[in-house]
């Protein structure tokens, strides 16, 4: 149970965090928008990721520095091309938050743009592979798989909550002016993770 804690803790303190995937997820929340979609591509994500962790991928992932290069540069790209749309989507923000909920595309679009999110970020490898995977392999066998269980319920805790509780903020986002910070903030993000990937 120790070890199932610790994964719980380790996990959040990871995943809270303002990054392009919680971010994306936030804005669907508060536009109520395909949330079920977004939270179930980000926990199946996870859990894919925290499994082969434990598992022991992350020792593989550690020596593929092409493969870590190649979702680097795809990364950068996609962040930053989102970033950028954001501050475009901000010169003429949404009139009400009704208004908002239309302007993202179908489901298909949306799930596409949270697998995007969530796949060719390097640092979800670093973090949840190598890292997460690292911790929980100093336990026994039995104990890195409690681990696991207990990083799993924390990415459950924080996506379901964020995705689905966004909307008690939803009465904060009532006006242009409101959505119009959104949307620089969320530019401001992606486009800093972007340089963070480019230049680290």
């Amino acid at each position: 149970m120790n070890a199932s804690l610790e994964g719980l803790l380790t996990g959040l303190s990871l995943i809270v965090a303002i990054g392009a995937q919680n971010a994306y997820l936030l804005r669907q929340g508060l536009r109520r928008a395909h949330v079920g979609p977004v939270v179930a591509v980000c926990l199946v994500s996870d859990f894919l990721l925290i499994i082969a962790g434990v598992a022991g991928i992350g020792v593989i992932v550690q020596h593929a520095g092409w493969a870590l290069l190649a979702v680097r540069w795809f990364g950068v790209a996609f962040l930053a091309w989102y970033g950028l749309a954001s501050a475009w989507r901000a010169r003429r923000p949404a009139s009400s938050l009704s208004a908002a909920r239309g302007d993202s595309g179908g489901r298909p679009a949306v799930v596409r743009r949270a697998v995007a999110l969530t796949w060719l970020n390097p640092h979800v490898y670093l973090d949840t592979v190598v890292l997460l995977g690292s911790i929980a392999n100093a336990h026994a066998t039995t104990g890195r798989w409690w681990f696991a269980v207990g990083a799993c319920v924390a990415s459950t805790l924080w996506f379901a909550g964020l995705g689905f509780g966004a909307r008690f903020a939803a009465g904060l986002l009532a006006t242009p002016r409101a959505w119009q910070v959104l949307d620089l903030l969320i530019a401001a993000t992606m486009l800093g993770i972007a340089v963070k990937l480019a230049t680290s």
